[in-house]
């Protein structure tokens, strides 16, 4: 009964992990083919490079801004920064629940491990799905494109940027969909700009 219902998890936890790579391979090809609009930018700059931007009293994000390397505003430099990235995090992910899925299939492992295990196995596929998702919400309002990291620490949302940075409008956009989707506050959220 053990084995089966570690087994039933182990299943449910790779459903979760291709459904949310399924997502986002469909929110990346639609992106490819130019169905998204490109967002409106009032032109403000909100602040320096790892400046904290307070909004109406409290801490709203941190800012930075990261140059695509070898890009001078060629937009295919920025499309593969951000297809290399979503590359890399998948791999990143793949690798962690090869390992956790060896651990938990492990005769030798103790229930303590195996649960540990299984716990972190859980909390990727959630991580997974809802980056998806706040993905796809972030595109909805207008960007170009997005990377989102979900960690225990908070939330980093990568987004192209014009050279003069992302407008307050922009910055409240991506708060605004960070805060009613997952359970950070914004001073958990660090936008990334990429030019």
């Amino acid at each position: 009964m053990k084995t089966f219902k570690r087994n039933a998890v182990i299943i449910t936890v790779v459903l979760f992990v291709c459904a949310a790579a399924y997502l986002n391979w469909s929110y990346n090809r639609g992106d490819d083919a130019g169905n998204m609009e490109e967002g409106a930018s009032a032109g403000v700059q909100d602040g320096a490079v790892g400046e904290d931007i307070p909004v109406e009293g409290e801490l709203f994000y941190t800012l930075e801004r990261t140059p695509v390397a070898g890009a001078s505003e060629d937009a295919g430099a920025s499309a593969d920064f951000f297809s290399m990235t979503r590359i890399n995090r998948k791999q990143a992910r793949d690798a962690a629940v090869e390992t956790l899925a060896a651990v938990n299939a492990s005769e030798g492992a103790s229930q303590e491990i195996i649960d540990e295990a299984m716990s972190k196995l859980t909390g990727i596929a959630g991580s997974s799905e809802k980056e998806a998702e706040v993905e796809s919400l972030i595109l909805a309002k207008g960007f170009d494109d997005c990377v989102v990291f979900i960690s225990e620490d908070g939330v980093k949302v990568t987004v192209p940027a014009p050279m003069e940075g992302l407008s307050s409008v922009d910055v409240a956009r991506i708060t605004d969909i960070i805060t009613s989707e997952t359970d950070y506050e914004a001073s958990s959220l660090q936008i990334i700009e990429v030019k």
